[in-house]
């Protein structure tokens, strides 16, 4: 996504369409989009040739742009677990791994992020019926390496807002539901960490379409994107107007919350009496 946006910028700055871009890499207008979108993986030979006809000589940046190529096409550590994942999320675990800020709102279940090993284990169970003992815990295993992202030294802010019924929905036992409520109690005190509750009390909010997820990355050019999860497939909306609706709807879900303490103490409270 990154090199891609950097060679949109490029082309514009020189006036060329996409169309001439593809001609000039043997490709299609359609090709120069998906790479400019970071859609497709990247052939130092066609980044060479696209850097040259912008214009670009300096041995430098051509290096430097060249050195994002390469790297964009080595596998992520995730690729390893695309066996037990769906088409479709191996994208999303890479954008989660790039983003500075994550945003999310939660009604069926804790954030994946947020998940103790045996909460998650009962929502894989539940949701991959028939799977075998040893998918299933791939899958577990999985969310685990992703949770370190959270905790590491250059973690990204992460702001979520949870549905009560999210966690008052039994996955697991009484311990397992006791377990999970105090691990969002020790997270919600992390600094880069602001977990609000969205109580039962308050009736219709802002967030009546679902669950969803907006991460942000450190880089300028690279737009911010939500992320919808379906039954069989999942959206990445990028368009700056269908971003903002759900960052008002989250602002919304934020402002009708009760704050982080207030919260915590609603996650206490909710932990007394499973």
């Amino acid at each position: 996504m990154l090199l891609g946006s950097q060679l949109r910028r490029l082309r514009e700055a020189r006036g060329i369409t996409r169309e001439a871009a593809g001609y000039s890499i043997r490709a299609s207008e359609s090709k120069i989009s998906r790479m400019e979108l970071g859609r497709v993986s990247f052939k130092t030979r066609d980044v060479e040739d696209l850097l040259t006809l912008y214009g670009i000589t300096d041995e430098a940046e051509r290096e430097s742009l060249l050195s994002l190529a390469r790297e964009a096409n080595v596998a992520g550590w995730w690729h390893s677990y695309t066996d037990v994942l769906p088409t479709w999320f191996p994208t999303y675990v890479g954008l989660e791994g790039a983003a500075s800020l994550l945003r999310a709102y939660e009604v069926q279940f804790v954030h994946g992020l947020l998940q103790t090993e045996q909460y998650a284990r009962a929502v894989v169970r539940r949701g991959m019926k028939g799977a075998s003992a040893a998918d299933v815990e791939r899958r577990v295993a999985l969310r685990l390496e992703r949770q370190k992202h959270l905790l590491a030294d250059n973690a990204p802010e992460f702001h979520v807002v949870l549905d009560e019924a999210a966690l008052r929905r039994p996955y697991g036992d009484r311990e397992v539901m006791r377990g999970q409520l105090q691990h969002l109690i020790d997270l919600s005190e992390r600094p880069n960490v602001r977990l609000q509750v969205m109580p039962f009390g308050f009736g219709g909010h802002s967030g009546e379409s679902g669950a969803f997820t907006i991460l942000s990355f450190p880089d300028a050019d690279l737009s911010d994107v939500v992320y919808l999860e379906q039954l069989t497939s999942a959206l990445y909306l990028d368009k700056r107007e269908d971003v903002a609706q759900y960052e008002q709807a989250l602002k919304e879900l934020q402002q009708d919350s009760p704050g982080p303490d207030e919260s915590r103490d609603l996650l206490r409270g909710l932990r007394q009496l499973s």
